[in-house]
């Protein structure tokens, strides 16, 4: 299966099951429309109107080196992978609810402002403890553990955090362990002691803020309706300033209320800000900010043009990172990545407070999906292996898809809010994905221009 698209002035083929990528010349990109599916003579006769014989016959030739090359229209290795058959559950990471509560009452907000549909709370650290015992008990031989604490809003529950912190620690040399610890934070809480306190012991936090003051107060708001951009930016700007070369991320989200959402993006790297993700907002399509099919034209000339920002900030030397273009295009790390995704319920779990275990954040409160609870140390793996087995190949939409490999599937939440099946993928979502794929390719291919290289088979990261 191969996929071949035009992205700004270049032309691109890509071998979706090898994961080569090829920047090609336009003769080759028109005949792969006929060859090698037609025999040669076919194939000329279909072009000759527009290319010389001579190219054709050299272009047909460059198309056959990497047949034989085994870098275009290659078999599928995955399927019978031995690595993928013989997976036994093994939970790696896990995103702890240490505050079903929140001081933003965010619009688009999928936890409800913060309670999920529930009573608002705070996580003890005694249930907090049991769920890092519970990660270590399922880990199996997996060393590097990735914990995010998360909410609500996690500040408001602080000293519990740094309490697990040092619990998680403590359990690391004993258990072969290391963990990676994430914070997800809106900010308002942020002052220089926390700040500290997190780029000394957090190896990643997200920082939440939707772009443009009017964006992101008009859909991030305080408890009594007044905006939050004025109160997160100094801060924001002081932790990241600080927090050197670990990792970071400013994460938004834009909804049919900045469908030019790529002046968000555009705005925080104005702000200084290195690594950003400003996301699709996914919600009912009754809501009046959601974002429908017909919003897909603009949405994907937004991509271009973040496309062609990175691309061209980069060449002035003011470069920065766009989440959703730093994608792997060497399909790592692991055949398993690559066909089941975030592993939500089979890799990755979410606790509430009250030590309820979920497949992930999005699916809290949902009791259909409740996997059972810390304080009891297990989990019902008979609905892990539902997760387990909602890959690439047992969802019919994605089987022929050419982006299979670099979405692997999609996200679960969003297939059952929206189809009421983990096994049916979010269309909107899908068409969005395809489009970032190709913009990420793009970026890599002009960034790396100067090397000349015809096939692509490196990571794509464009935060570093």
């Amino acid at each position: 299966m191969i996929h071949k698209f035009k992205q700004g002035d270049l032309y691109f083929v890509l071998d979706v099951n090898s994961g080569a990528v090829h920047v090609i010349d336009e003769i080759v990109y028109d005949l792969l429309d006929y060859y090698p599916k037609l025999c040669p003579i076919s194939a000329i006769k279909a072009l000759v109107e527009k290319y010389p014989e001579d190219q054709l016959r050299e272009a047909m030739a460059d198309i056959d080196q990497l047949i034989d090359a085994e870098m275009l229209l290659t078999d599928d290795q995955y399927i019978n992978s031995i690595e993928f058959q013989n997976r036994s559950p093994v939970i790696k990471a896990l995103c702890l609810h240490v505050a079903h509560d929140c001081n933003l009452r965010c619009a688009y907000c999928f936890a409800s402002q913060g309670d999920f549909e529930g009573d608002r709370g705070l996580m003890s650290f005694e249930v907090g403890k049991k769920a890092l015992d519970l990660l270590v008990a399922y880990s199996g031989n997996r060393r590097n553990l990735e914990v995010d604490f998360f909410g609500g809003e996690p500040l408001m529950n602080f000293e519990v955090v740094k309490k697990l912190v040092d619990y998680g620690r403590s359990l690391e040399a004993a258990n072969k362990k290391h963990f990676r610890f994430t914070i997800t934070t809106n900010g308002v809480l942020l002052n220089d002691e926390i700040a500290d306190y997190i780029n000394a012991n957090m190896d990643n936090v997200v920082l939440s803020i939707d772009g443009r003051k009017a964006v992101n107060d008009k859909m991030r708001y305080t408890i009594s309706g007044g905006g939050s951009y004025d109160v997160i930016v100094p801060k924001f700007k002081s932790i990241v300033d600080k927090r050197g070369d670990k990792a970071y991320y400013v994460r938004g989200t834009y909804t049919r209320e900045n469908l030019d959402f790529a002046k968000d993006v555009l705005h925080l790297a104005d702000l200084g800000f290195k690594s950003t993700s400003v996301e699709p907002v996914v919600t009912s399509p009754d809501i009046p900010y959601a974002l429908r099919d017909e919003d897909l034209p603009m949405l994907f000339a937004q991509y271009d043009e973040i496309a062609e920002a990175l691309i061209e900030r980069d060449a002035a030397g003011k470069p920065f990172g766009f989440f959703h273009f730093a994608i792997d295009l060497s399909q790592g790390p692991c055949v398993i990545k690559r066909l089941t995704g975030c592993g939500a319920g089979s890799e990755y779990i979410a606790v509430t407070p009250e030590g309820d275990i979920y497949p992930c954040h999005q699916f809290v409160g949902n009791e259909h999906f409740l996997m059972g609870n810390v304080m009891a140390g297990v989990i019902d793996f008979g609905l892990s292996n539902e997760f387990k087995n909602a890959h690439v190949y047992n969802k019919k939409k994605c089987r022929d898809c050419w982006a299979k490999f670099y979405c692997s599937g999609g996200c679960h939440a969003n297939a059952y809010n929206f189809n009421h099946d983990i096994y049916v993928p979010y269309d909107l979502g899908c068409e969005l994905e395809k489009k970032r794929i190709e913009c990420s390719i793009y970026v890599y291919s002009k960034l790396h221009e100067a090397e000349n290289a015809e096939t692509v088979s490196e990571i794509v990261d464009m935060s570093t």
